[in-house]
């Protein structure tokens, strides 16, 4: 035996490197066990943060005390606020970063944080004693014994790495699979299924020609991640780039087709619906004559640029025939091809709602191996494992959001209720609260949680607390103040948005799709000073806050109405040992679904697939009794 721990984490990845951090923050004394410690957080895929959903949650990260926010916020090339023309709920921050510095930043992180240490191995057996996980072994034949593990493998897991007719063990390009583990759960009992990922090709900068493509530019006034960190400088923005397929690479591009591993079988994983293989696009929108490519760069210290939307298992002669024919990429060159990568999961419907499996006390599992896709979905399952696994060990009520509380309830929600039959992607569609699950309010919805934990330091709280307050009384201003025609009318006639003829007030004439709040606060001296009566640090975020509850008060209050009226059945605890199969008025199905799953509440039970109204109507008046 090597070393006691109270938590082991498997994989250094965004869900490991999350896990590590946060529970040697709650002062657990954790190992953080990795193949390679110089590629620590990769970015394997995009080298970007961030997204539709995906900024919301790692706006919810960071609120919650975790630290991916603060590492993309030290490494950003660009930052943009996508949606803003549509309406609050959509809106969602994306930051491209540095992918060479992102894992670095990450690493200096992890070897300061106090309780926690790093070794380079591979776990190849898990300690088990009476469905209890007492520790880990590791291919260099060292056994480290902890009260909790968490296994955040990746796609390392019997990972085989696809690039036409050629294929070869690999958890990442140059990098080996985990061979033993996977193993070793299906003789626990675990069940085990496959899914496929991919990656498009790297090209030199050097050898594109920027000026036939579309430059793509950050917002004037970048934001970002973090509401503690602030940067110490302006941000100096690199720009993205937009490119477009056409006919004749299509063309070029299924003459791989017998040659791709995706069409002849030899992949048996899913693939991502909603990030499909470029291959798999002219396949499945043989109608569309071009398919948008977003040219991202990789890093200030390199010249290579990532070609996203171009991501290909195709042969290395198709891949880059298909790529010279791309206007702007005549010349170009490629230091890393596009290639699938297919991998062991465990499907998730293994786990309860705090990512500790059914089947062995105190193992948890978090990211792609619960069969998710990104970065962000990996990262905020390790934080609320991490968490966990912390508190199971200090005996301890267990953390769980609910689905009205953040997109992590979300998605945790929808991987242990539903499970996945592809890669799992988060989106807004997927939150049936999502005007409550803004990447603004964050902050306020989840850093209380976050000091109760023990995580939000006492300053933090102050700093919340100080900017509900001020966004109050910005909203209680701009409800009792009226505006005259003179002051706006000026401004509604250059919009052409109908003008008024008496005093207004302010609160109505914000609710003009038109009109913003900085347009009024120029246009209304009064308005402008009470915007300045909140503090320098959180103004910004106060007036957007304010703004956002102006304008969408009645959907806000809507939604906040259906939560309150959903909540007495959404939280009505079921045991865990449970027996279904007494309650003949259930459809065989449901019995089936519900003795399988396990659910928690009968929330949880209503959102099982094959679980009917009805169904849950039988299981509310039986469990009342």
């Amino acid at each position: 035996m090597f070393g006691n721990f109270d938590i082991i984490v498997v994989g250094a990845g965004h869900a490991g490197c999350e896990a590590a951090y946060v529970a040697s923050s709650l002062g657990s004394k954790v190992l953080l066990i990795t193949q390679n410690l110089c590629n620590i957080a990769q970015l394997s895929c995009n080298p970007a943060m961030g997204g539709v959903a995906k900024g919301q949650i790692v706006r919810e990260i960071d609120a919650l005390g975790g630290y991916s926010g603060i590492v993309t916020d030290m490494n950003t090339l660009q930052f943009r606020m996508l949606n803003r023309s549509k309406g609050c709920a959509m809106w969602s921050p994306r930051a491209q970063v540095d992918n060479v510095t992102f894992g670095i930043t990450w690493r200096q992180v992890l070897e300061n944080k106090e309780n926690l240490q790093l070794w380079q191995d591979e776990v190849s057996d898990l300690i088990i004693t009476n469905q209890k996980i007492e520790g880990v072994r590791t291919v260099l034949g060292v056994e480290f014994r902890a009260k909790a593990v968490v296994l955040t493998n990746g796609t390392f897991l019997k990972g085989r790495i696809h690039v036409g007719e050629v294929n070869f063990e690999g958890g990442r390009l140059g990098e080996q699979s985990s061979m033993y583990l996977s193993d070793k759960m299906k003789a626990e009992g675990f069940e085990i299924e496959k899914l496929k990922t991919g990656t498009p090709m790297r090209v030199e900068a050097r050898s594109i020609n920027f000026s036939k493509l579309q430059e793509q530019k950050g917002d004037d006034d970048p934001a970002q991640f973090s509401f503690l960190y602030k940067r110490e400088k302006p941000l100096e923005q690199s720009s993205c780039f937009l490119a477009y397929t056409n006919l004749n690479v299509h063309d070029i591009l299924r003459t791989g087709f017998a040659a791709s591993p995706m069409f002849n079988g030899r992949i048996q994983g899913k693939g991502p619906r909603y990030c499909p293989s470029i291959e798999d696009k002219i396949e499945r929108f043989s109608d569309k004559e071009r398919h948008q490519l977003f040219v991202e760069p990789e890093s200030r210290h390199t010249s290579l640029y990532y070609i996203n939307g171009f991501s290909s298992s195709l042969p290395l002669d198709v891949q880059y025939e298909a790529l010279h024919n791309i206007e702007g990429f005549e010349n170009a060159v490629i230091q890393k091809p596009g290639y699938a990568i297919e991998y062991d999961y465990f499907p998730p419907t293994q786990l309860k709602n705090t990512l500790e499996t059914k089947l062995i006390e105190r193992l948890y599992f978090a990211g792609q191996i619960n069969g998710t896709t990104g970065y962000e979905e990996a990262a905020c399952q390790g934080l609320m494992a991490g968490i966990n696994a912390h508190l199971q060990i200090k005996d301890k009520e267990s953390f769980v959001l609910k689905r009205s509380e953040g997109y992590i309830g979300v998605l945790i929600d929808d991987l242990i209720t539903k499970g996945v039959d592809e890669p799992y992607r988060m989106f807004t569609s997927r939150a049936e609260y999502r005007i409550l699950l803004r990447q603004d309010d964050a902050d306020r919805r989840l850093t209380p949680r976050s000091y109760e934990l023990g995580l939000a330091s006492e300053e933090r709280m102050r700093k919340v607390e100080r900017k509900g307050e001020q966004i109050s009384e910005l909203v209680a201003f701009i409800k009792s103040s009226s505006a005259t025609p003179q002051q706006v009318n000026p401004l509604f006639k250059e919009l052409g948005t109908p003008e008024i003829n008496q005093k207004t007030k302010l609160s109505q004439l914000l609710l003009r799709p038109q009109i913003s709040f900085a347009q009024m606060k120029d246009c209304c001296a009064e308005l402008a000073t009470a915007a300045s009566k909140a503090d320098q640090d959180i103004r910004e975020e106060v007036c957007e806050g304010a703004e956002i509850l102006v304008k969408y008060e009645s959907y806000i209050n809507k939604e906040q109405e259906i939560v309150e009226r959903l909540s007495k059945y959404e939280n009505f605890k079921i045991k865990d040992d449970f027996d279904y199969s007494q309650i003949k008025a259930l459809s065989f199905e449901a019995r089936e679904k519900l003795n399988k799953v396990r659910p928690a509440t009968i929330g949880q039970a209503g959102r099982i697939s094959g679980v009917s109204p009805a169904d849950v109507s039988v299981l509310i008046i039986y469990l009342a009794r």
